[in-house]
């Protein structure tokens, strides 16, 4: 049925023009002009469908719902509703937001990863610089002598502030027993230990560890390397390769 308002083609079931909304039945007679409405269901789909790209998909369902409800409602309105493409629009987003997350976090997931990694080796290297302070205090009130390694993190916490958590690397696998051991090689020399030699490094889990090399462990932080305390009380992330040159004794020995 031709509408003689606007002249746009309709259903010969609709009593109103799907464009201007011109009643059909009786027109010849001076129908009175209908306002279209536009469905509320058709625009909830369309807003959830744009939503979809800001809540990770959390709308995708939503949208389907609504716009499905929409276009049923517009095709039984005879012509008194629109929305037709508002609902389809807010369905069909859906579908191109589900790829686009796909990419979104095959991109970022390993972008994130390695942020937290980055995270995890700043905080235990956060752990053993208070590490290193509490080593002063104690070197301090007992004379330049450093703890004996066979009780180094007792005595740290008992007579230097030390706390439970700073023995503890976030990157470790284990995190209940400890994760640092203490170079034995500096009790002997006290505060005529070099600047440079080790005295606290990333081990093995265990609780007042001490030793060299061999209790050193490359596995908290990927293999990347470890945090190393030296004597002067810095701290320094090394590498695998340069493991070898560190100082454990006065003359570089192992």
């Amino acid at each position: 049925m031709k509408c003689p308002n606007c002249g746009a083609e309709n259903p010969e079931t609709n009593n109103y023009c799907q464009g201007c909304g011109f009643g059909l039945t009786g027109a010849g007679s001076g129908a009175a002009v209908i306002p279209v409405k536009t469905s509320g269901l058709a625009i909830a789909a369309l807003i959830l469908g744009i939503l979809a790209f800001f809540t990770c998909g959390l709308t995708i369902i939503p949208a389907l719902i609504c716009g499905i409800i929409a276009l049923v409602k517009i095709s039984g309105s005879q012509g008194s509703l629109k929305g037709t493409g508002m609902a389809v629009t807010g369905m069909v987003l859906p579908v191109v937001v589900l790829p686009v997350i796909a990419l979104l976090m095959a991109i970022l997931m390993p972008a994130l990863a390695q942020t937290r990694r980055q995270a995890q080796r700043i905080m235990c290297g956060t752990n053993l610089s208070g590490i290193g302070k509490a080593m002063m205090v104690y070197s301090y009130d007992n004379d330049g002598e450093y703890p004996t390694p066979d009780r180094w993190c007792d005595l740290l916490i008992e007579q230097a502030d030390a706390t439970d958590k700073m023995f503890t690397c976030p990157g470790a696998e284990l995190k209940d027993t400890g994760n640092y051991a203490m170079n034995p090689a500096v009790e002997k020399m006290g505060a005529d230990s070099p600047a440079d030699m080790v005295l606290v490094f990333e081990s093995q889990p265990g609780w007042n560890q001490a030793g060299g090399p061999e209790l050193l462990t490359l596995d908290n932080h990927q293999h990347e390397g470890c945090n190393i305390l030296f004597v002067d009380g810095h701290v320094e992330f090394v590498k695998p390769e340069d493991i070898p040159k560190l100082r454990w004794n006065a003359d570089r020995s192992p």
